[in-house]
């Protein structure tokens, strides 16, 4: 495995839509292993590919172990051409990025959302994510068309700096 380098706001690619993956090749698995590291290593919960340079719609989560509530599973995630088809509620959290790093923001998203994509398999997933899940759901696939947190923020709301890196919950 290896740690790629995380591309920062400002690179162009942040600002592009991801080319739809057709069917999972052999090479891909690879590139989600790394992005797994990078993700790890940076440390964030979750990474799109665009935020490596991969033009590709795979994104990697990672949430630990009492993530949701005290005793639920660590969640380790590898979705390709994921898409939100259903979601309703809403809240306003703070959000951070790696491709941003050392900013955060309030971000108004979906509390409850289901996610079709494709596993590294070609098999069909999907996945019923509420509150904290949702909203990383949420932030990875905006990756992927090109958005990044700070388009989601309301007009009043400030990009501030963040007080404390390493508590601080990055995408």
């Amino acid at each position: 495995m290896a740690v790629m380098e995380i591309i920062k706001e400002g690179d162009p690619r942040l600002r592009q839509k991801a080319h739809k993956i057709k069917s999972p090749e052999p090479g891909l698995k690879k590139i989600a292993e790394d992005m797994h590291e990078t993700m790890d290593v940076a440390p964030g919960v979750g990474l799109a590919g665009p935020q490596v340079g991969i033009m590709r719609r795979i994104i990697v989560i990672h949430l630990a172990e009492d993530y949701a509530e005290e005793g639920s599973p660590e969640l380790r995630l590898t979705l390709l051409n994921p898409e939100i088809v259903k979601g309703y509620g809403e809240e306003v959290g703070i959000e951070g990025c790696l491709s941003i790093p050392g900013w955060v923001g309030e971000v108004r998203r979906m509390t409850s959302i289901t996610v079709k994509a494709m596993d590294l398999n070609g098999r069909s997933v999907r996945i019923k994510a509420d509150d904290f899940l949702a909203r990383v759901l949420q932030h990875e696939i905006d990756h992927l068309d090109g958005i990044l947190f700070v388009d989601r923020m309301d007009d009043d709301a400030k990009l501030m700096p963040d007080s404390d890196e390493d508590e601080a919950v990055s995408a």
